[in-house]
């Protein structure tokens, strides 16, 4: 507070001075400071800093004309704002700037002032704090005075540096070690700044300086490991290597560093000397390894090359520091330092980059190469690089690509240098990078490095494939980037060798088609990475690629349209402006309105993405329309890149206004009000109102997540509003000139009261996103302080919300209060019951209100300890425990309040009030759940089992209501259980969060922690060790678990060693507890006990070494490998079986990462050996933990979006990482010889393991050739599990290019006839072969040529396929193998495999005797087998032999083999023979008639459907096929079908096959004799389209309306059917329903149709149909609807049936009515669905409706006009009048009375609107006593009265019909 009080002095000085003249200047700048340091967020103090700058820049002359006396107040009042922001680099560089200006002409009085500054940091203290510290290292590093000054007291500064270093060595008194950090970087800076002064103290014998020994030796206890920190270390190792710099002779230099590595040899322990400084051996800790880490890291960064090159004293082979000590370091250090993985790789890229800089230098000591042929440094270093290149260690990919690219530059120096022709290390690395599998990322690093020397040609003749497996790459996204630096390498070396065009018909040739296809890619992660990492790199370096390109997206199918738009982006980026031509605006807005979001996207980001500050009137007309379209969109990414692009729109628009504004954009054209302010503004005003517009209650989330995600942007960009915590976006500083202007014409009032009323409407939501983002909205932008006018209201509707079991509403009422919170003023506190004589005042009122809610609280704890049921029906605790949370923990007020000195007693009271009242809240809630009651009552080791439970809430419930007998059991839970279950288990989460976060809080908070006493912090450590203990819910363990971590962190790293004590306390108790006896189960009974010790070994800093892990670790396997007792109990948990259980906890926890590596070994042996366990619970914890260490050594599989494995380690990669454990798995492997005395039960779980690798390069000598034999030996296991999985396990094993050698070494153990010793190896063997020879992804498959032998070696064993091999799995094996090889066979063997099918097959005829007369085990895979043969040999061949053979197998009555053939068509292999498809269409459609009345069997009936379905859907042929085989009987096949799904109750499986393949055939086409048939299919679409329908009968409907509702429409159209029309209109109301449907995929589907209307009707598509959005296929249905039946009069009483009647009385009395809520409310049928926004939507289609036909409307508005007048006339004497306050705010809130007002607004209009079309007399006619006239005015008078409670929108918002809502469907 030193500068502040300066300041204070300052001001004062310059005020008393006067009011003009230099004092006035200074005054100024004093100003600017004292607004610098009282901001908090970083942003507002740089703006305040860069403002004294500019100041002081501006002002210099007036600031020079100070003298000596004037100034000397300013200059040190800067120099203490620079003392006390020596935390921030770049505070105090502009402080120093400011410095520098004002010294110009005071040097002498600087240079005083900065002496005595800096002088009075250790005036009577040895030991330097962090703060002085930070000031020594600032003034070293940044100011020249400082320097200077520390040169003048080099001693004092030394002598303090020893103190403080040794003083934190010995006392470690912080964890985080930033004290011992400071220190060490003190040392390093001044070492660095003042080499000159520093060597003479160092290797002079007479200026020799024992503080600097001092500091020398404590440095290198620090490297050797008595610092825990490991970045002190590291630290140290820097300063070490830079106090060697000052060395005056190289030689001294190189000796005291080689000196500094031969210290760790014990064995020549003596003394260390660097010049005249000595340091014992014996004085320095015993080395841990890490030491030689932080040397080597400190050398290769900043020693002096001279000394790393120069000869080592003594040697006689011309040896060096940087080869012959640094590199065996750097070789050691990979396989050791396997927790240090990311500093390692740091080393060796450092050595390498230190050797290429040198070369010249290393050549002439050495004298010849260092990099020869078959020099051992040349072999060492690649094996070097190659076994890191694929570790998988975070943030060193560029490690990785650092070191391959500087070996192969100093492999190509020397070759230079030396003229060596001859370079085999290219292809060396070449071909070891082609062998590694494709999704191995370590393969294309060195392709990348290699191609600069190689040549691209080169390389893709390595592997021809390259390029698409590139492709393949560019769908994972931890692949995509060195693929695209692949890529661009290929190109880039491509384009150097060639000019102009021959440059772009190069790339086409090997480019153009991976670049197309990927941008044509369904899968959105391949188009989007070949859209932002290729193709902006391709058109800058080949423009003339962008006219090849679009030559390749001239169609209109989904992916030309896709790939077209993000070209046609990505050419607008890189080149500028393109205006687009007439065409390319049609094709753009019918991406705009596509049904695939990528299409959509992608066109947005074209319109939003253009160049200049305007738009065009296109550009704005196609935004208007396509906005109200897609707010409702269920894709959350496509909503966050929805606000991207429009805060690029509003941008453009806002800087674009301003600069006309200014006068400083005259250059654009100003037609059409094109960049005019004016458009900005509407444009603005407008989505302002679409976005209010649609945040009414009624809208579903998508709606109201979009529409606050633009409120947002258009806030963030349209208002003047700071925020201090965003690095961008910040409004420009003239925005008040704009929002003036937009003012003036009535816009941008986006505080507005109706604004306002709509996001606190959106506070009331259920979901918490909505809620968030509301009151993030309120807080940020809007006023300071509610309207005293809402306040009650809302801290009423927040008190009553807080109090409601249903967790959602508390939460809400949680957000509301802590919204209240942050917007109050004076006014709100007098509504809250506080003691009169407290003083209200603001900056205490986060106080207040702490302390009224601990009140609340308090009462309810009361409330629940005299009756739970009660409390927990009307007054939970949860929703007050988490306004307490919200309000403490997520306000800065608060924080800031905490640290105010004079409410320090009150907030420490208010928290020991709070703690002491959540362990009261716990013991009640976990002892009620134990039959105890109260904080005294005994407490149990274990939580309770559910039966406890039951009768302990039971018991509950009868003391609650009184009773003296326990009602009848019932299955389900009375809603009196949930109520106390809900209560208890989230109240228990609450206090775990909100105890976690306010120890994070306030422990880290300078002036904060004594709020927190230490008798606190324990009562709240027992809270969370009770809840973790006793609890069983697992949802309240997680929430208590993430409150306990960062409780544990809190103290863990706290500097006060009593805090740290209390985690490690628990950590000990509890593992005492593991391990002792106990007459109850824990971890069955506890899912929160491991837990435990997960949250404590979590918090523990990881930048540190972790003593409570390893300490944790090391207990747990002590304790897990003891011997099981010979009695045990069954019925309770084993201590050996516990701690298996907590090892899996902390192998899962995401917080340890990378930290249990190192103990990774010993686990999984455990893991295994447990697998062996006599015990069950042993053996079931064994292999969880099993499965858990799997995933932490291979990590997550990462999968593609078609669901297949993309990546993966490669076992030689994984045993160089853990060497230790490829041993343990070796020997378990070798003991599980088939044939042994026992069973092994670990096999296959280390067979699992080794599955999931990926295969490595290809070396013979490698370390995965040990496990090749034994493997082999598996294949005779007598177990089929092993045997399949052995086989898996050989794929990592053996690289590609071995494989062919393998397979025939198995083929030739075949046996011949006769020779069968083991059917179990025969059948392992030949399962070996098939995972050897079957295709993975992205892979080369095998050529055809190497295969060869192996074919001929199976041929001459084909009596395996035949009869004479009695064992019908290994036949069936064989020929699996067989359908792998068919380019190898013979033709003569293919024919004999056909013949053994032919005779197997046709042994199952009726009729036929068979050959094996005994049931055989495997007969049914055999033949399946066999059918699938023929049907995959049938399409590589089509031939129409093989054809034929495959269509009559679908007529074989086994039925293994008809099933057969329908399950591979269902699989979709047929795609690629078209004849084969076709044939088996025919045969299927043949067959149809006599399948459907002979249906016995529903499974076989239903896969017949889909097969015949998967074949029809597809091809447009289908017809022709159709009406050639059924010839007529297509609508007696239909009536068949109805018949099933009317009365035979068919599941949904069948019931959704049956009603697509009905609708399938209707399409052929129907007459007015099967009118009774078509209606009968219409009702039964209408049934299966219910929302309560199944999910798969909803799109089977929808999918049905896309062939047979097209086929209606276009008949209806087409001929005068008039019995169709009602049909056609029906058909139309099921697609409007399932347009709303919430599941994706049905309103996928019925957009589809409604893109097939719209094309008949001659809508946008051409020869083509552009699937269109949901939204748009609605409005053109709608359209049809008027156009085609407008005078029909069903149409407007069918449109009616989507408009909703709801009981408006009802809703309002129901919503007054004061009864508690119930714990749970009915869900609807369809969340997505809008029933008001549709009712808006069809309001003008309506309306017109009535023009075209009124009388239709005669019947409805007899019917439903009363009741609309009658509800009229309840809202106007309703809301006339003031309602209560607490009642209009759930009102405003309430989504079922918003939507009944909305439908009641649309029925009004509608019947005011059929009275004007028939006539003012049908009004009496029909009993309504009013016109239409009298009706509107009452309208409108009722509109205006809902408005002005923010119930409905203005009336004058309401002139045009159809603006109260927008589309309301989805794609």
């Amino acid at each position: 507070m030193g500068a502040e009080r300066e300041a204070r002095a300052c001001a004062a000085f310059y005020g008393d001075a006067g009011r003009c003249g230099p004092g006035l200047a200074a005054l100024r700048c004093v100003r600017c400071l004292q607004q610098f340091a009282g901001s908090t967020a970083k942003r507002c103090r740089d703006k305040h800093l860069e403002e004294a700058l500019q100041l002081a820049r501006t002002l210099g002359e007036e600031l020079r004309a100070l003298g000596e006396t004037e100034a000397q107040p300013l200059l040190r009042c800067v120099l203490a704002f620079q003392l006390e922001a020596a935390g921030s680099s770049s505070a105090f560089q502009k402080l120093e700037q400011i410095v520098t200006q004002l010294a110009v002409g005071q040097e002498a009085v600087l240079a005083q002032e900065v002496g005595t500054l800096l002088a009075g940091l250790a005036l009577h203290k040895e030991v330097l704090s962090p703060e002085d510290l930070q000031a020594v290292c600032m003034f070293i590093e940044e100011s020249s005075l400082g320097r200077h000054h520390w040169q003048q007291n080099m001693a004092p500064l030394l002598q303090h540096l020893a103190h403080t270093l040794g003083y934190v060595l010995q006392g470690q008194p912080a964890p985080s070690s930033a004290w011992g950090c400071l220190a060490v970087k003190a040392c390093l800076q001044l070492f660095q700044a003042l080499p000159k002064d520093v060597a003479p103290l160092v290797w002079s014998a007479a200026a020799k300086s024992e503080a600097l020994q001092d500091i020398l030796r404590l440095l290198l206890e620090v490297v050797a490991g008595k610092a825990l920190s490991k970045d002190m270390r590291l630290l140290a190792g820097t300063a070490l290597s830079m106090l060697l710099n000052t060395a005056p002779q190289l030689e001294s230099g190189a000796s005291a560093a080689l000196a500094l590595f031969q210290l760790t040899d014990r064995a020549d322990a003596g003394e260390l000397r660097v010049g005249e400084l000595v340091v014992e051996a014996h004085s320095i800790p015993e080395a841990d390894g890490l030491e030689k880490l932080a040397l080597s890291r400190g050398l290769l960064t900043c020693c002096r090359a001279d000394i790393l090159c120069c000869q080592l004293e003594g040697s006689t082979c011309q040896a060096c520091l940087l080869l012959d000590v640094l590199f065996p370091t750097v070789c050691a250090l990979s396989k050791e330092q396997k927790d240090c993985h990311y500093h390692c790789f740091q080393v060796m890229v450092l050595w390498l980059r230190r050797v290429q800089e040198n070369l010249p230098k290393l050549w002439h000591l050495r004298g010849s190469r260092l990099l020869a042929k078959d020099a051992e440094l040349l072999q060492e270093l690649t094996q070097l690089v190659w076994d890191n290149a694929e570790a998988p260690v975070e943030g060193v990919s560029e490690f990785i690509q650092s070191s391959f690219r500087l070996l192969l530059e100093i492999y190509h120096l020397e070759c230079q240098h030396f003229e060596d022709q001859e370079r085999p290390l290219y292809q060396q690395m070449l071909q070891r990078a082609v062998s590694m599998p494709w999704q191995i990322k370590a393969r294309y690093v060195p392709l990348c490095a290699l191609v600069p020397y190689m040549g691209s040609q080169q390389v893709l003749d390595a592997c021809p494939t390259l390029p698409q497996q590139l492709l393949s790459c560019l769908s994972t996204n931890h692949l995509c980037p060195v693929a695209a630096e692949l890529y661009r390498a290929l190109v880039r070396q491509q384009c150097s060798q060639e000019q102009g065009d021959v440059q772009a018909e190069l790339w086409a040739q090997h480019w153009l088609p991976l670049l197309s296809q990927a941008l044509r890619s369904p899968l959105p992660i391949l188009h989007s990475n070949a859209a932002n990492h290729l193709l902006p790199w391709t058109l800058r370096q080949l423009p003339a690629a962008g006219t090849l390109l679009a030559a390749q997206f001239d169609g209109v199918d989904t992916a030309a349209l896709r790939a077209w738009v993000s070209l046609l982006r990505v050419q607008r980026s890189t080149s500028g402006a393109m205006p687009l031509r007439a065409k390319a605006v049609a094709r753009l807005q019918s991406c705009l309105r596509a049904r695939e979001e990528g299409v959509r996207l992608a066109a947005l980001g074209l319109l939003c993405g253009g160049p200049g500050h305007s738009l065009t009137g296109t550009e704005e007309q196609l935004l208007r329309e396509f906005l109200p379209l897609n707010l409702n969109c269920h894709n959350s990414a496509f909503r966050q890149l929805l606000q991207a692009a429009l805060r690029k729109v509003l941008g453009r628009l806002r800087d674009g206004a301003l600069a006309r504004l200014r006068g400083k954009d005259p250059v654009e054209p100003r037609g059409e009000g094109v960049g005019q302010p004016a458009q900005a503004i509407d444009f603005v005003e407008w989505l302002l109102q679409l976005c209010i517009s649609s945040l009414t209650p009624w809208a579903n989330y998508q709606r109201k997540k979009t529409a606050l995600l633009l409120l947002t942007a258009i806030l963030e960009t349209c208002t003047d509003t700071w925020s201090p915590e965003r690095k961008k976006g910040q409004p420009p500083r003239t925005m008040a000139m704009l929002l003036g202007h937009a003012r003036q014409s009535g816009c941008w009032d986006f505080f507005s009261r109706p604004n306002l009323l709509a996001l606190l409407g959106c506070l009331q939501d259920s979901t918490n996103e909505i809620r968030d983002m509301a009151s993030e909205l309120l807080i940020r932008y809007f006023p300071a302080a509610f309207p005293e006018t809402l306040t009650p209201a809302l801290l009423q509707l927040a008190q009553d919300a807080l109090s409601s079991p249903r967790v959602q509403e508390a939460e809400a009422g949680a957000v509301l209060m802590k919204t209240i919170l942050q917007k109050s003023d004076s006014s709100t506190l007098k509504f809250l019951a506080l003691e009169a004589s407290t003083a209200q005042t603001l900056t205490n009122r986060s106080l207040y209100f702490a302390q009224h809610l601990l009140r609340v609280l308090q009462a309810q704890l009361a409330t629940a300890q005299q009756n739970l049921l009660q409390g927990a029906a009307m007054a939970p605790m949860h929703g007050v425990l988490a306004a307490l949370r919200r309000c403490l923990l997520q306000v800065p007020e608060v924080a800031t309040c905490m640290r105010a000195a004079e409410l320090a007693y009150g907030w420490q009271e208010l928290l020991s009030s709070l703690v002491g009242t959540t362990r009261d809240i716990t013991s009640l809630l976990l002892g009620a759940l134990q039959s105890q009651q109260g904080p005294g009552a005994e407490q149990q080791e274990a939580s309770p089992s559910f039966a406890d439970m039951g009768n302990a809430i039971g018991s509950l419930i009868m003391l609650g209501k009184g009773q003296q007998e326990e009602e009848e059991d019932s299955v389900l839970l009375s809603e009196e259980h949930s109520l106390i279950l809900t209560c208890c288990w989230v109240s228990v989460k609450e206090v775990g969060l909100l105890l976690g976060g306010l120890a994070e809080l306030l422990l880290s908070s300078p002036g904060a922690e004594h709020l927190l006493p230490l008798a606190s912090l324990q009562t709240a450590a027992a809270v969370f060790q009770e809840i973790l203990l006793r609890c069983r819910h697992w949802g309240a363990v997680e929430g208590c678990s993430m409150g306990f971590t960062k409780f544990c962190a809190a103290l863990l790293n706290h500097p006060d060693t009593e805090l740290q004590a209390i985690p490690q306390t628990i950590l000990d108790r509890g593992l005492e507890a593991l391990s002792g006896p106990r007459s109850s189960s824990i971890t069955r009974r506890a899912a929160g006990f491991p837990m435990l010790f997960l949250c404590i070994v979590s918090g523990e800093n990881p930048a540190q070494a972790r003593p409570l892990l390893t300490r944790c670790i090391q207990t747990l396997l002590a304790l897990a490998t003891m011997a099981l007792p010979q009695d045990w109990d069954q019925t309770l948990d084993l201590p050996q079986v516990c701690a298996l259980h907590v090892l899996q906890t902390l192998v899962r926890g995401a917080g340890l990462g990378t930290a249990l590596l190192r103990h990774a070994t010993p686990m999984v042996a455990l893991a295994l050996r447990g697998l062996g366990s006599p015990c069950w619970a042993m053996r079931n914890a064994a292999i969880q933990l099993f499965s858990a260490l799997t995933t932490r050594l291979l990590g997550q599989k990462q999968s593609s979006s078609e669901g297949c494995l993309v990546e993966g380690l490669s076992l030689p990669a994984f045993l160089g990482q853990h060497p230790q454990l490829g041993t343990v798995l070796l020997a378990e492997l070798g003991e599980a010889v088939p044939g042994g005395p026992h069973l092994r039960p670990a096999l296959h779980a280390i067979l699992t393991l080794l599955a999931q690798l990926q295969p490595g390069p290809d070396e013979p000598s490698g370390p995965s050739t040990h496990f090749l034999e034994p493997l082999l030996k598996l294949a005779g296991s007598p177990i089929y599990a092993v045997r399949a999985m052995a086989a898996k396990a050989l794929i990592p094993i053996v690289p590609l290019l071995q494989r062919p050698a393998l397979l025939l070494r198995l083929a030739q153990q075949l046996p011949a006839p006769g020779g069968v010793r083991s059917h179990n190896a025969l059948h392992g063997h030949l399962l070996q072969m098939r995972a050897l020879l079957a295709p993975t992804l992205g892979t080369d498959a095998l050529p055809a040529e190497a295969l060869h032998p192996v074919a001929l070696q199976l041929e001459a064993r084909g009596w395996l396929l035949g009869p004479a091999q009695r064992c019908p799995l290994v036949r069936a094996a064989f020929l699996q193998v067989l359908a792998l090889l068919p380019a190898s066979l013979s033709p003569g063997f293919t024919q004999s495999i056909w013949d053994a099918i032919s005779a197997e097959l046709g042994n199952l005829m009726p009729g036929r005797e068979p050959v094996c007369a005994e049931l055989q085990v495997g007969a049914a895979v055999l033949h399946q087998t066999m059918a699938r043969f023929a049907c995959s040999e049938a399409a590589r061949l089509a031939d129409s032999e093989s054809i034929h053979t495959v269509c009559s197998l679908l007529r074989h009555p086994h039925p293994d083999v008809h099933l057969a053939v329908l399950s591979w068509v269902t699989d979709g292999k047929g795609g690629e023979c078209e004849e084969l498809e076709r044939a088996l269409r025919l045969t299927l459609l043949e067959n149809l008639q006599s399948v459907l009345r002979d249906r016995g069997n529903k499974e076989f009936l239903r896969l017949y459907l889909e097969a015949l379905m998967h074949l029809c859907r597809n091809c447009p042929s289908w017809s022709q096929d159709a009406s050639q085989k059924l010839q007529g009987s297509a609508l007696v096949c239909v009536e068949m079908l109805l018949l099933v799904m009317e009365t035979e109750h068919p599941g949904p499986e069948l019931l959704s096959q049956a009603l697509c393949a009905a609708s399938l055939l209707l399409t052929m086409g129907f007459g007015d004799k099967d009118a009774l048939l078509v209606q009968r299919w219409c009702v039964i679409l209408e049934a299966c389209a219910q929302p309560a329908a199944d999910e798969v009968l909803r799109l089977a409907a929808a999918c049905s309306l896309q062939a047979a509702g097209t086929k209606v429409l276009q008949q209806c159209r087409g001929a005068a059917c008039p019995w169709l029309i009602p049909v056609a209109l029906r058909v139309i109301n099921v697609s409007i329903h399932l347009l709303q449907d919430e599941d994706p995929d049905v309103r996928h589907e019925a957009a589809g149709f409604a893109s097939l209307v719209q094309r008949g009707v001659g809508k946008p598509g051409g020869d083509g149909c552009i699937f269109v959005q949901g939204n748009v296929g609605l409005l053109g249905l709608l359209q049809l609807l008027l156009d085609e039946f407008g005078q029909h009069p069903e149409t407007f009483s069918s449109l009616l049936q989507h408009l909703p009647q709801p009981d408006l009385r009802a809703i309002v009395e129901d919503l007054e009515a004061d009864t508690p809520p119930s714990l749970y409310k009915e869900d609807e049928p369809n969340v997505f669905a809008e029933p008001a926004a549709l009712a808006q939507q069809l309001l003008p289609f309506l309306l017109q409706l009535l023009e075209k036909a009124p009388s239709s409307a005669l019947h409805w508005l007899q019917a439903a006009g009363p009741s609309v007048l009658r509800d009229l006339h309840y809202c106007q004497q309703r809301w006339s009048h003031e309602s209560s306050a607490l009642c209009w705010m759930k009102e405003l809130g309430c989504a079922v009375l918003r939507a009944a007002l909305a439908v009641l607004l649309v029925r009004a209009r509608l019947v005011a609107h059929a009275l004007r079309a028939l006539g003012e007399e049908h009004g009496a006619v029909l009993g309504l006593g009013c016109g239409a006239q009298e009706l509107e005015q009452e309208l409108v008078l009722v509109q205006g009265l809902l408005a002005e409670h923010g119930l409905a929108p203005a009336p004058q918002q309401n002139t045009v019909p159809g603006e109260l809502g927008e589309a309301h469907g989805d794609s």
